[in-house]
């Protein structure tokens, strides 16, 4: 169960549009916090929990953006976020906007591109945790733009999540790092299910080899950390285990899903660009040289 705990100093008043299940955990978690909450969906029929909690529900959008000075937007897409703020612009001056939808970086600059174009206040924001870490102390949202809109609201923003860094004046940063950690989430997500099925097919079951998979998640921080440095600094020391030793292991976990039937896609990509950083002089060199592969 997520502990919510008051951060603020003071109650603040806070719109949210958006009430999918983050828009409701969002406004679930000020509430929880002490501030006077507004909500607006597009579709009716969602947060009437909220309300019987206090929330006042909005008959419109702009009513909803006009009666908060902070205005939080959850929704699928940054599109959609458009769809509903666009024609708000003269509403929302004054306010700060908070964009809490995902999207892609340069979607997120387009939005802002926008905001800057009407002199509104815009913050813009990543969620890392599922709904149910939202407003507790594991809770890690990224935050980017803005940066007198988050010093204003800081409390605020610690009261979705305690674990709240600014990463600074350029709004996509908080897009661009959640791209990057889905990215790592989805392909080792992809890893471990292709891993399984591998065991399957040699009637191992899941539950047999998930214990011994703590193996290599245990190794990954330090590998995850020595990585990024020789990544930033472009040094590949293959002296522990080089790129060519490793590509025949996944040749070898190539043939043998092969052998047993199983789609081979993600390894034939993996393969495919460890050997164009082999062809290009790294065979010597670490796993993190692939990198060079990558950006080519």
């Amino acid at each position: 169960m997520t502990t919510h705990t008051n951060t603020s100093s003071a109650p603040v008043s806070v719109t949210v549009i958006g009430l999918g299940s983050m828009g409701r955990a969002l406004a679930g978690a000020l509430l929880d916090d002490g501030h006077r909450i507004t909500v607006w969906n597009r579709s009716p029929g969602k947060g009437d929990e909220l309300v019987t909690r206090g929330a006042v529900r909005a008959a419109s959008a702009e009513e909803a953006v006009r009666a908060s000075e902070l205005v939080v937007v959850c929704v699928v897409d940054h599109e959609a976020s458009q769809r509903v703020l666009g024609p708000l612009a003269d509403a929302l001056a004054g306010r700060v906007l908070l964009d809490l939808t995902s999207d892609t970086p340069d979607r997120v600059r387009a939005s802002a591109a926008w905001a800057q174009a009407h002199s509104l206040d815009y913050l813009a924001g990543a969620i890392m945790v599922p709904i149910e870490v939202v407003g507790g102390p594991d809770a890690l949202i990224f935050y980017s733009g803005s940066r007198s809109a988050y010093d204003r609201h800081e409390a605020v923003l610690k009261a979705l999540g305690a674990n709240a860094p600014f990463l600074g004046s350029e709004h996509a940063l908080a897009a661009a790092h959640d791209m990057a950690m889905l990215d790592f989430f989805y392909g080792s997500m992809a890893g471990l299910v292709h891993a399984f099925a591998l065991a399957g097919a040699e009637n191992i079951s899941a539950a047999a080899i998930a214990p011994y998979l703590r193996t290599i998640v245990d190794i990954l921080p330090p590998i995850v950390a020595g990585t990024a440095a020789d990544i930033d600094a472009k040094r590949y020391d293959g002296a522990g285990a080089n790129l060519a030793m490793m590509t025949a292991g996944v040749d070898h976990v190539l043939h043998a899903a092969a052998g047993r039937g199983l789609d081979t896609s993600q390894l034939e990509a993996i393969k495919a660009v460890s050997d164009r950083a082999i062809a290009r002089g790294h065979g010597a060199d670490s796993w993190a040289s692939t990198v060079e592969a990558l950006r080519g």
